[in-house]
């Protein structure tokens, strides 16, 4: 059945394509609330799967307000039609909310957020340079949001932020069982999860503190972050635990920037079968995860200065990460990108070769197990660009 919005999302968006032609400007409504968006296009290139895609990405609508003491933000995005969601009929039949909360500045230093709201837990906002993002994505890392309060302070060069998450987002429209989210979280199994989990993840604590320093002529910064959660198992009643723990460094200097990050995540589930995995879900699919692992995340990268013409902006980067996984038999997870992103008259764009091994996203192996037991035993290659218009 199709969603009873599609047709007006669609609807919504014929205006929005029109907007091609404008110059790129949020709209201002009062002296503290702005509207804004945009539309995305992505291109899937491999030979080897005979993958060649180039359409509609996705459409997101975004709410910013701030004032001496109130602030907020909400992000909404809207999927569909095109591939790699070509299974449904109209855009707007996957659609979910990024983010959405409200919160409080006693002052410049301190303020505190509630509702569906950014996970602090290592580098921020993204593990790297890249659009594609890391393996630290999908094992429930980087770019998470779950549903709490997060209180934020800045002492100096010292910069706390401590939260505690009732729950993880609420689940958008789609086809998934558990995983019609934007960030990857743990998630009741779809019926093609072989080994599949039913796990919800409650009294979520999350804490990171992190420095800034000067280290030489680096401008940097050095952290650490914790997690620990609750895993109640829908099918044995019984709870298991989720903890994380990371340490990560973030340097610039000039025109270069070097980020690195380890963690490490130790999952004991209460699962009727194995406890070597735990599903997760995102993007309307869910996937299975090892238990336990450690994850490994180093980006490099160099902004060019200066206008060329119609093109600037130009960042170049390279980024890899590997999940090493605990159990005998599980075949480690990698994923390198090289690329760049850059700002081309009022477009956006990033431009990525994609290579990976054991990656659920990378190459069309085993998009259930890879980061499980593992895939295509093999190193998979793609290009892969997104072309974004923002207003």
């Amino acid at each position: 059945m199709r969603h009873p919005l599609s047709r007006r999302t669609t609807l919504l968006l014929w205006p929005l394509l029109a907007a091609f032609a404008l110059p790129a400007s949020a709209v201002q409504v009062t002296d503290n609330l702005d509207l804004g968006g945009a539309i995305r296009a992505r291109l899937d290139y491999d030979p080897d799967r005979d993958l060649s895609e180039f359409g509609f990405d996705t459409a997101f609508l975004t709410a910013a307000y701030t004032s001496d003491s109130w602030i907020g933000a909400a992000k909404y995005r809207f999927y569909g039609k095109h591939y790699p969601f070509d299974y449904t009929d109209e855009v707007g039949d996957i659609s979910f909310a990024e983010y959405a909360w409200l919160g409080y500045r006693f002052d410049a230093d301190h303020q505190v957020q509630a509702g569906l709201i950014p996970v602090p837990f290592g580098l921020q906002p993204y593990y790297g340079s890249t659009f594609f993002e890391t393996l630290g994505s999908v094992i429930g890392m980087e770019d998470a949001q779950d549903i709490g309060i997060k209180y934020t302070q800045q002492s100096g060069a010292w910069n706390l932020q401590a939260a505690w998450f009732a729950m993880p987002a609420e689940q958008g429209h789609g086809t998934s069982r558990g995983g019609t989210t934007y960030g990857t979280g743990v998630a009741s199994a779809d019926a093609y999860v072989v080994d599949g989990s039913d796990n919800h993840e409650k009294d979520i604590l999350v804490a990171r503190l992190a420095r800034s320093l000067e280290l030489g002529s680096w401008t940097s910064e050095i952290g650490v972050s914790a997690l620990t959660s609750t895993l109640e198992n829908q099918d044995t009643g019984d709870d298991g635990h989720r903890h994380a723990l990371a340490l990560h460094y973030l340097g610039t200097h000039g025109p270069w920037g070097v980020q690195m990050l380890a963690a490490r995540q130790e999952m004991t589930p209460e699962n009727p079968g194995s406890d070597k995995l735990v599903t997760f879900g995102s993007f309307d699919g869910t996937f299975n995860v090892a238990a336990k692992g450690n994850l490994y995340v180093a980006d490099l990268s160099y902004t060019l200065p200066g206008e060329y013409g119609w093109l600037s902006g130009v960042k170049l980067y390279a980024n890899y990460s590997h999940f090493t996984k605990d159990v005998s038999g599980f075949e480690d997870s990698q994923r390198f990108i090289a690329g760049s992103s850059f700002t081309f008259g009022p477009l956006w764009i990033a431009l990525e070769w994609l290579h990976g091994k054991h990656d659920p996203y990378i190459g069309g192996g085993s998009y259930t197990q890879s980061l499980g037991a593992g895939g295509s035993d093999r190193w998979e290659n793609q290009l892969y660009s997104n072309i974004g218009y923002y207003f």
